[in-house]
């Protein structure tokens, strides 16, 4: 398929760098969707039949993670197809994949090969659970990483059993942890002229993620439990009932705390001997949070927001998703860009959650068609029509 009209050019930080795309899923576009927005020439690879399940271009998760590419068809089970990839390499700063791990190098594409051919090459591999060890074979997935890596065992309420969380928790670790990786062996690169091998896991992911609740283990010996809407430490920080729904409050610290006690009219909690220390409260947190609930359940959520904030105590609503892209100061963050698309006219996908002063992630295209750019790429390459026609009639493009 050839490109349908000209695209917006290309700029931002990373525009002198050229991408190789070869993931799938969520982690892999996870990481290269960092540096399609920030400018990189990204060329996603497609396989010309895809009937992995994973590339319906129809749902929003796809058109939100595969903006600003060029797509190109390539069977890299041909003997053609890889040495198109490898001529591609010849030229490309930074190759992601997260196959199984083996499975580049089966296709002669893994790090020792491409290492060899182009040196400089900075190549991101994200799998399951690593490229060496006992697991290395097994295949990944979320919710499996969020389960071994502890993440589910400290979700929920107390005695609920294991609960997922509600986002891809691992995938989205793995893929950003992969991107700065990455970006950190570029800019190694222009110190020693030599590229590397960034390798993420979705457990290697899920694990890092668990920060304080990992080190209550391994330097205080706590291995911590599910703590509901309560933050796991400190209290009062939680969910609490209102007039109207509920909302969230952090009253953490003792400056915090006597404020709270003025603002809910009750100054004489700090004095209580039950209450009088963040020990002391973490202690009895049955009791004071049965007694907070009564009082926060007396106004609207609006009222005590004001209130609190007015005492500069932290404090929010719940929203839900549509509630969230109808506050304020979302908009004002700008997190929802939009890209047009050929046939479905705008669509609102998110932006990059960093500002960065002097510089702006660009949306500049949708997603592409598969193989949209497949004509562009290989003629860049050298290619003539007569030569992408015969490798279309092979099944190589």
């Amino acid at each position: 398929m050839t490109s349908s009209g000209a695209r917006p050019p290309r700029s931002g930080p990373l525009d002198r760098f050229r991408v190789l795309d070869l993931t799938r899923i969520r982690s892999g576009p996870t990481c290269v969707k960092q540096f399609a927005d920030w400018g990189a020439d990204v060329i996603r690879i497609e396989p010309p039949d895809d009937r992995s399940g994973y590339a319906d271009r129809s749902t929003s998760d796809f058109q939100n993670l595969h903006r600003n590419k060029r797509s190109l068809t390539l069977n890299l089970k041909s003997d053609e197809g890889r040495e198109i990839l490898l001529r591609l390499v010849d030229g490309a700063d930074v190759l992601v994949e997260n196959f199984r791990p083996g499975v580049m190098d089966r296709l002669g594409l893994g790090w020792e090969a491409l290492h060899a051919r182009n040196p400089r090459l900075v190549m991101g591999s994200i799998s399951g659970f690593g490229q060496t060890g006992p697991y290395a074979e097994r295949p990944g997935f979320d919710q499996v990483a969020q389960g071994m890596g502890g993440l589910m065992s400290i979700t929920g309420l107390p005695g609920q059993g294991p609960v997922r969380a509600g986002i891809a928790v691992a995938d989205l670790g793995a893929g950003l942890f992969c991107a700065q990786g990455i970006l950190m062996a570029l800019l190694n690169r222009e110190r020693t002229g030599e590229g590397a091998w960034i390798q993420s896991s979705l457990l290697q992911a899920q694990v890092a993620l668990l920060d304080f609740q990992a080190a209550r283990w391994l330097i205080d010996g706590q291995a911590p439990g599910q703590a509901g809407n309560d933050h796991p430490t400190a209290t009062p920080m939680g969910v609490y009932p209102t007039a109207d729904g509920a909302m969230n409050i952090a009253a953490t610290g003792d400056r915090m705390w006597r404020a709270f006690c003025e603002v809910i009219g009750r100054p004489d909690l700090p004095e209580d001997p039950r209450y009088a220390t963040p020990r002391d409260r973490l202690a009895n947190r049955p009791a004071l949070n049965g007694l907070i609930r009564e009082i926060t359940a007396t106004r609207t959520a609006a009222a005590w927001t004001e209130a609190l904030l007015a005492a500069g105590i932290p404090c929010g609503p719940i929203n839900s998703i549509d509630q969230v892209f109808e506050d304020p100061q979302v908009a004002h963050l700008g997190l929802v860009g939009e890209v047009e698309h050929p046939t479905r006219g705008p669509l609102k996908v998110l932006n990059q959650p960093i500002h960065v002063s002097g510089q702006a992630p660009t949306l500049r295209a949708p997603t592409p068609e598969a193989g949209e750019h497949t004509d562009e790429v290989l003629e860049a390459l050298g290619f003539g029509p007569e030569d992408i026609a015969g490798l279309r009639a092979r099944g190589v493009a």
